[in-house]
């Protein structure tokens, strides 16, 4: 894997929508659109808030990554699938 330095500025941002940052804790995902999910105001509303590290995260609901890993269709993405739907059952079964 080849590293490169982060700038997390205007220019950086004016070339992409999409980062991943690789950290010690593990990979991050910056989205700023997702196959089929959309942009972050398509997405915003149906979020869920999670308060993290001292801060305030907004990432995608349950059923918003279930449908964003089935658009994107990567072998990555449909590895997961049977794994969150089993969470979704689970869920739906504890209410």
């Amino acid at each position: 894997m080849h590293l490169v330095p982060f700038t997390w500025d205007k220019v950086t941002l004016q070339h992409g929508l999409n980062f991943t940052l690789v950290t010690l804790l593990g990979d991050i995902d910056l989205l700023g659109e997702i196959p089929g999910g959309g942009t972050w105001s398509d997405l915003i509303d149906g979020s869920i808030e999670l308060h993290l590290f001292g801060g305030v995260c907004r990432c995608l609901s349950l059923e918003q990554l279930i449908r964003a890993k089935r658009a994107a269709g990567r072998p990555k993405d449909m590895e997961v699938l049977a794994e969150l739907e089993a969470i979704r059952e689970e869920s739906s079964n504890c209410g």
